[in-house]
């Protein structure tokens, strides 16, 4: 009897063994496959950027005067309808315009090939108007994506009668105290090339 209950008790002891091995390996199963999704997580947001300023100005902290200082190069800037000041950068068919509030504090910043210069110049050095992280008006949606990673949402757009895709990025997760949508205008790819970004807007947390 002492050696039959001996027995019962190691078969007992090795059951109780399989089933911690049998949990252990479930844990580390459900562990391995939580880890994939975090690493996906990892490598998204690795790849996502927020933007700050465009054309040297940040919106909602920025005023009229600021970006006037930045730009007296190309002039005093343009009264616009709609409380928008504008500047044209002739030589590089570029317009930079500015809605502001009524404190002069700048809300909203566009960038965008203007196409309306007939200005001659000999060749130029890239412009003072591009992001914080370095993108430009003419650069390729691939660099765009390269830089702040997939647009929170793609959708067809136009302008001037020209078919485009608006880029939408939403920087709410960097946080409240930064610009909060950045969106992109970009032409679409054709024959295997990459499309071009034709506009980029930036504007305060508030809006």
């Amino acid at each position: 009897m002492r050696t039959g209950g001996y027995q019962c008790a190691c078969v007992a002891a090795a059951r109780r063994g399989g089933r911690a091995l049998f949990a252990m390996a479930l844990i580390t199963a459900l562990a391995g496959a939580q880890t994939v999704p975090k690493l996906a997580a990892k490598r998204a947001a690795a790849t996502r950027a927020n933007e700050l300023t465009l054309a040297g100005l940040r919106p909602g902290r920025d005023t009229l005067a600021r970006a006037a200082q930045l730009n007296k190069q190309f002039g005093s800037g343009e009264d616009l309808p709609g409380e928008q000041t504008g500047w044209f950068d002739a030589c590089r068919d570029l317009s930079l315009t500015i809605d502001s509030d009524k404190a002069k504090r700048i809300e909203v910043m566009r960038v965008a090939a203007w196409g309306g210069s007939t200005a001659d110049c000999a060749s130029v050095s890239p412009g003072p108007w591009k992001t914080g992280l370095g993108l430009r008006v003419g650069d390729s949606s691939a660099k765009a994506r390269q830089i702040y990673g997939e647009p929170d949402s793609r959708s067809p757009s136009t302008k001037g009668g020209q078919p485009l895709e608006l880029w939408y990025y939403a920087f709410d997760w960097a946080g409240a105290d930064v610009p909060q949508v950045m969106e992109l205008l970009c032409t679409g790819e054709a024959d295997g090339k990459a499309g071009r970004v034709v506009e980029i807007t930036l504007a305060a947390p508030s809006l």
